[in-house]
């Protein structure tokens, strides 16, 4: 995808270096930098300079090949791989990224193991790209067929961002709007602010912005009078977990816009790659709900008069908090989930019926 016109994707690999879109510094500031060792590569999941499932899983696969780079020895290959893993613990494409390059590279010799590491996690770049590519086809399907009941234009409610930059390009969620607006169709995007790291209106507002697709940032908490006034033709959001029996992990916020489209008969789509899915835990209670630093709620950073960007205080100093980064959306409010094989009901039958 574009930014100023310039088409960029958000990882790569160059000269033994992994490169990335520093996401902390948008919307203000456009900076590339560069992973040079594995803890720079979790540093930057750590601290979301990349962010997103599927992009946190290509930067994991990147990670065990500047492992490989930095010292080529089986047992700090194991190490970087466990400490990848610890890094973030809700996204399942994290360790589904890392147990595949693992498996890949177990019976490797030295000699060849940095070439299969890197063949490796490119092939996982590239069908990243593949699925979200697929994905926005499939989902162009339901905002057409809005759109030829409607013929006006379709708004669209989203959530955080599950754009190209959650991804290595395309996204999920906003796969099928992009599609949509390449083809001409009339769209209209309502961008969830989505506190606390307000990832909606730095991030999703300013990709959307950059394809020249219109869009309005709103408060979490708009959704559902949009919704009741009719203004929401369809929510689509993504995920960073979702189980067999098509329970939805996702950020925080994504449970209450599930429960007003239901309420209000809005269709309600969840994206997904199927690196996604968890095969194994059928039970959302044993999902690891990350708890991140209450500092991302207590304080907001933003550019000041100077054009400086500052971080501030919002909350009384003595005042407690707490910083839950994701919710669970059970399957029975969502109306479907668009994947790169197609789109299905949310459960097990749904799921199985698409991955055999």
């Amino acid at each position: 995808m574009k930014i100023e016109n310039k088409t960029y994707r958000t990882i790569w690999f160059e000269n033994n270096l992994v490169k990335i879109i520093d996401q902390t510094k948008l919307p203000h500031q456009f900076i590339i930098k560069d992973l040079k060792t594995v803890k720079d590569a979790i540093n930057a999941i750590k601290t979301m300079e990349v962010r997103g499932a599927p992009l946190i899983g290509a930067t994991a696969a990147y990670g065990l090949v500047l492992s490989i780079i930095e010292k080529n020895d089986l047992s700090f290959l194991k190490k970087s791989s466990e400490d990848l893993i610890a890094s973030r613990p809700t996204a399942i494409n994290l360790k589904w990224a890392v147990d595949r390059m693992m498996k890949k590279l177990s019976d490797t010799n030295d000699k060849d193991i940095l070439k299969v590491a890197l063949n490796e996690a490119e092939v996982i770049v590239e069908e990243d790209l593949g699925f979200c590519k697929n994905i926005g086809l499939n989902g162009l399907k339901i905002i057409e067929e809005i759109y030829n009941k409607k013929k006006d234009t379709v708004n669209i409610l989203t959530h955080c961002n599950a754009g190209w930059l959650a991804t290595t390009d395309w996204g999920t969620a906003t796969s099928p709007i992009y599609h949509a607006h390449q083809k001409g169709i009339k769209v209209h995007v309502w961008v969830d602010e989505t506190r606390p790291r307000n990832q909606g209106a730095n991030l999703t507002s300013y990709e959307l912005n950059e394809e020249g697709i219109p869009n309005t940032v709103i408060t979490d908490n708009a959704g559902g009078i949009l919704m009741q006034r009719g203004q929401v033709d369809i929510c689509i959001v993504g995920t960073d977990r979702t189980l067999f029996n098509g329970d939805v992990c996702n950020k925080i916020g994504t449970y209450l816009k599930a429960l007003a489209a239901k309420d209000n008969n809005v269709p309600f789509y969840v994206a997904l790659p199927s690196s996604t899915i968890d095969w194994n835990i059928k039970d959302h209670k044993k999902i690891q709900i990350e708890e991140r630093n209450s500092e991302e709620l207590s304080h907001v950073e933003g550019i000041d008069r100077n054009n400086q960007v500052t971080k501030v205080r919002i909350y009384p100093k003595k005042s407690k908090s707490m910083n839950l980064a994701f919710d669970v959306t059970p399957a029975k409010y969502v109306t479907g989930l668009i994947t790169e094989k197609g789109i299905c009901e949310a459960s097990e039958k749904g799921l199985k019926g698409l991955f055999k």
